[in-house]
């Protein structure tokens, strides 16, 4: 009990300072103009995490429940481990997915304007140059149910002459609209379970 009486000022501190920042973001996004330079931020990762953490949250105290006491009764344990396991298996995927976006887009910066007709993708500080035309071919992947935790996950590769290829996440932007800006590229549309690039 004693670990509860420590850790429960932190959690409020924590979700108190979560508030604050969460809150001056959301007022100070009313006075910013929209950006045509995409990057993973906090907005938009909390907008991805916003559920697979809430049923994170949901389901570990569960479980935590389950190894903690002693006094259950078999019945009892069965319902509690289910109910762990399948908040768990929900927001798991999520939590995978994110990690991997995360990893391959951190450092990733897009400038995208489709009125000015522009493209720019760098990596680090380093400018990928291609142009529009030096694309061979687009491939977007989906995901196949839109009701899942982890639907709103899914990628963008472009194929260049070269041979390389550029993935851009939904942890960027909305991809929506860059596949609509890139219709002129043979695109290649997949839909998957799990959107693992």
């Amino acid at each position: 009990m004693k670990i509860f009486q420590i850790l429960r000022p932190l959690l409020e501190i924590g979700v108190v300072v979560f508030a604050i920042v969460f809150g001056l973001r959301f007022i100070t996004s009313f006075f910013s103009q929209k950006s045509k330079v995409y990057r993973p931020t906090f907005l938009r990762q909390f907008y991805l995490l916003f559920w697979p953490l809430l049923c994170l949250g949901v389901g570990l105290p569960n479980l935590g429940f389950y190894f903690y006491t002693t006094h259950l009764a078999p019945h009892e344990a069965v319902l509690l481990l289910a109910l762990a396991a399948v908040l768990l298996g929900f927001s798991m995927p999520a939590l995978l997915l994110h990690a991997q976006y995360y990893a391959r887009n951190l450092h990733t910066t897009l400038v995208f304007d489709p009125k000015e007709n522009k493209l720019e993708v760098y990596e680090g500080r380093v400018r990928i140059p291609f142009r529009q035309s030096e694309l061979v071919r687009v491939e977007r992947v989906t995901c196949k149910s839109n009701r899942l935790f982890w639907s709103n996950y899914d990628f963008l590769r472009l194929h260049l002459q070269t041979g390389e290829v550029l993935t851009l996440t939904s942890l960027l932007l909305n991809l929506a609209p860059l596949t609509e800006f890139l219709r002129s590229t043979p695109l290649e549309h997949r839909q998957r379970w799990f959107c693992w690039t």
